[in-house]
């Protein structure tokens, strides 16, 4: 069997999120995420997960640097497409820009470890998104709560730079004795304003 290969992005993204949400755990936490492999933006899934394994012990601060790492993943997703692209999602009409936006969150699964998949339905007022072999909630014993907050954070965050306001909800988590995690998106009736950075 084939190991998954960890993207460029993560890496980058947990980083970040850390500083921002742990400040004071960086230097802890750069042990890990500072190795040689760190150096071109790649990283082995050994200490991925040993980084994960210890952001699970700092209680309610793992769910903060998830998200802030699934929202950064999404803003440096969004940002490296094309300008020609961007600017024609952003001109569909709402239903397509939804599925235009679904399709890249799937890609930025499959860009935090090869062997992730994930598939979305658009249904009345959101959408369903499922991510099976999710890294983040591959765990040795069934958690208390999900771990999937980061590609919550990062399908929500999609949607918006595609100009669409929602919110997301964990429905289902492979770390809590599910087969795949699903994340139920609802979208508000208005459309968010975009970034200047996003455009």
């Amino acid at each position: 069997m084939t190991e998954g290969r960890i993207g460029r992005l993560l890496p980058a993204c947990l980083h970040q999120a850390i500083a921002d949400v742990l400040p004071d755990r960086v230097e802890f936490y750069e042990e890990w995420l500072g190795s040689e492999g760190l150096k071109d933006r790649r990283m082995g899934l050994a200490p991925l997960s040993a980084v994960l394994g210890f952001l699970r012990t700092e209680g309610a601060a793992y769910d903060g640097v998830m998200t802030r790492a699934g929202q950064l993943a999404a803003e440096w997703t969004w940002a490296n497409l094309p300008a020609v692209r961007r600017r024609l999602i952003r001109r569909l009409p709402r239903p397509f820009r939804m599925r235009a936006a679904l399709r890249i969150a799937r890609g930025l699964v499959r860009d935090v470890l090869t062997t992730s998949t994930a598939s979305s339905r658009v249904r009345r007022g959101g959408a369903q998104f499922d991510v099976r072999a999710s890294l983040f909630c591959t765990v040795r014993e069934p958690q208390a709560a999900p771990l999937c907050a980061f590609y919550r954070a990062a399908a929500v965050e999609v949607l918006r730079a595609c100009g669409i306001a929602a919110d997301g909800t964990i429905e289902q988590c492979r770390a809590v004795g599910a087969t795949s995690c699903v994340i139920a998106i609802q979208s508000a009736a208005g459309s968010a304003e975009p970034q200047a950075a996003a455009a």
